[in-house]
């Protein structure tokens, strides 16, 4: 994952994009910053999984960004975050469908034995182990409560 955002950085250099190159430059140093901490915690370096968690917690950031600078009529801003969500999401595997959501979530649960909302912990670590950055977790936790209701 580091080789393509370091090749993609390249490319983005050589083309002058510069909404890109900053913004690849924001997912290197957020990555940075999360080896840091694990280095300082004993751990080894980031590894791809997370790399991808960190890539879907900058989404959701710049997600809620966009929608604050909309309300207060900041449209320049917004555009711009809006502009970061693409380049990100280009570093992110292909995200599930709403019904292909619904039957892994039901997968899970079987998997897992859960039979009743005090499951829902279980089932929610068993998806983020399984499809990293592959889904919206917020979303797919209301469809593993439904489904465990």
């Amino acid at each position: 994952m580091r080789e393509i955002l370091a090749a993609q950085l390249k490319d983005a250099m050589r083309g002058g994009d510069k909404r890109r190159i900053s913004t690849i430059r924001l997912i290197q140093a957020a990555i940075k910053d999360r080896d840091i901490a694990a280095r300082t915690a004993g751990k080894g370096a980031v590894n791809d999984e997370e790399i991808l968690q960190i890539l879907a917690k900058m989404v959701k950031q710049r997600d809620e960004s966009a929608r604050i600078y909309e309300e207060a009529n900041r449209l320049e801003l917004a555009q711009q975050e809006r502009e970061e969500i693409e380049v990100i999401k280009s570093f992110l595997p292909k995200q599930l469908g709403e019904e292909e959501v619904r039957q892994l979530c039901a997968a899970v649960i079987a998997d897992v034995g859960a039979d009743g909302l005090r499951d829902m912990g279980k089932c929610m670590a068993a998806l983020k182990d399984r499809y990293p950055g592959q889904m919206d977790f917020g979303k797919a936790s209301g469809v593993v409560k439904t489904l465990l209701q």
